[in-house]
């Protein structure tokens, strides 16, 4: 069924200025100057990455189990709150806390019911990581209500360098209620001191109706979060429908549209809505069509790779591939398959040894290794 047409076009009436959709196209290199080997094998889906040292890490298993990792050698973590799988949910991010090397702190992100009612939503948790073992587990925030649904419960954790934490939460299935209210949790990205306790200064907290976790709405369902490594803003990636996956630099306090406008349409092929643009709410910094299903993303800073400096890379959950996108000032001026047809590409990492590590559902986790 062909796209509803309006929806490729930006609306005269509300633009503020275009988004750049997918091009230029995407590229297969006809020269591979890199390889691969896998670090750790047999993870199912390997969601949430977060390194310790060169040859140690942590990973989440979606279906509930945190791994430590040291030279390849997976050991479960013990002492993991209670955890809701369903469709999407499960343990999902997990990430150090700035000062890990002395207070053992780390965040998770996970599915949980807590409040007795059936189904479950997103939360975030902060522990101990201490022997192989959560110690200290704290609850710093739950979204609600729950509900049985299985998608959209996002969710990634960053970090900026002013003592926030950042997560997502999706819309949770509920388009028409969540993302645009800020009294209701879901389509949101929070922003928490690292104790858990709410900034003075985020942007609803004078509203006593509002959630005051939240710095930004209008999202659908954010699964890639990283900060930029020379602004230190938060980038997000997010699902589309069928079209309209995006990439959004996050702004305190703004509407990123959210099922008002979209670059998207629903899977049967009609339309959400025929606005692309309102000024009232943010462009995104670029969107594909079609969809790629973007999940974990993450700058290359390193200078390992020569050709990929301060490049950006996305994993395809739908293609199977990462993708490798370089941007000029606002622009994405090339667009690059990294590791094509590897399997369903859930997350990407620059480790401290400078190199990118990628997870793959069914495999493990692979690192890039530079040829030549």
């Amino acid at each position: 069924m062909k796209r509803f047409l309006p929806l490729l076009l930006c609306n005269l009436i509300f633009t503020i200025g275009c988004a750049q959709e997918n091009t230029p196209a995407i590229e297969t290199p006809t020269t591979i100057n890199y390889t691969y080997e896998t670090i750790v094998d047999n993870i199912n889906i390997p969601w949430g990455m977060a390194f310790i040292s060169n040859n140690e890490l942590l990973v989440t298993e979606n279906s509930g189990i945190l791994y430590h990792i040291l030279d390849g050698v997976k050991t479960s973590v013990e002492g993991l709150p209670e955890i809701y799988a369903r469709g999407q949910g499960g343990l999902l991010d997990v990430a150090l806390h700035p000062d890990f090397t002395n207070n053992k702190i780390i965040y998770m992100t996970l599915a949980a019911t807590l409040e007795g009612d059936a189904g479950g939503n997103t939360s975030l948790y902060q522990a101990k990581f201490i022997n192989q073992r959560l110690e200290d587990v704290k609850l710093l925030y739950k979204a609600t209500p729950n509900t049985k649904k299985g998608q959209h419960f996002g969710s990634r954790i960053a970090f900026d360098d002013e003592g926030h934490v950042y997560f997502s939460v999706g819309d949770r299935g509920n388009r028409d209620e969540n993302p645009q209210d800020i009294t209701r949790d879901g389509g949101k990205i929070y922003r928490l001191n690292l104790d858990g306790s709410i900034p003075e200064d985020n942007p609803f907290v004078s509203n006593p109706e509002a959630k005051h976790a939240v710095f930004s709405y209008g999202h659908r369902n954010p699964q890639g979060m990283t900060a930029h490594p020379k602004t230190g803003a938060i980038w997000v990636n997010e699902h589309g429908p069928q079209g309209g996956d995006e990439i959004n630099e996050i702004r305190k306090g703004k509407n990123f549209g959210w099922p008002v406008i979209t670059y998207g349409i629903n899977y049967s092929g009609t339309p959400i809505t025929d606005k692309t643009s309102d000024p009232n709410m943010e462009q995104p910094f670029y969107y594909w069509v079609p969809s790629i299903a973007p999940s974990g993303m993450a700058f290359s800073t390193s200078g390992i790779y020569k050709e990929w400096q301060d490049n950006l890379f996305v994993g395809s959950l739908k293609f199977q591939y990462l993708e490798r996108l370089v941007i000029q000032g606002d622009k994405v001026v090339k667009r690059e398959k990294v590791l094509d047809k590897i399997g369903r590409v859930r997350n990407v990492k620059e480790g401290p040894d400078g190199f990118l590590y990628v997870a793959i559902e069914g495999k493990g986790i692979l690192k890039i290794i530079p040829q030549g």
